[in-house]
């Protein structure tokens, strides 16, 4: 069921690796870093298409209403 690399006891394993390394203190200051990064990076990631919606928009409405 649960085949592949990162199975439910290598996770439990690598959390407690970060627990000792970290400590309970830095731990959500951690978690809190890395969601923002991935969010940031999935904003970035959206812009490319959001722009190029935006382009194609502006062509068609030129084609539509020449002036």
């Amino acid at each position: 069921m649960f085949e592949g690399i990162l199975q439910p006891t290598h996770l439990l394993v690598i959390l407690i690796i970060a627990l000792i390394f970290f400590g309970p203190g830095k731990l959500p200051e951690l978690g809190s870093s890395i969601g923002k990064a991935i969010k940031d990076f999935k904003r970035a990631m959206s812009e490319p298409e959001k722009k190029s919606d935006e382009s194609a928009k502006k062509i068609e409405d030129k084609k539509d209403n020449p002036q």
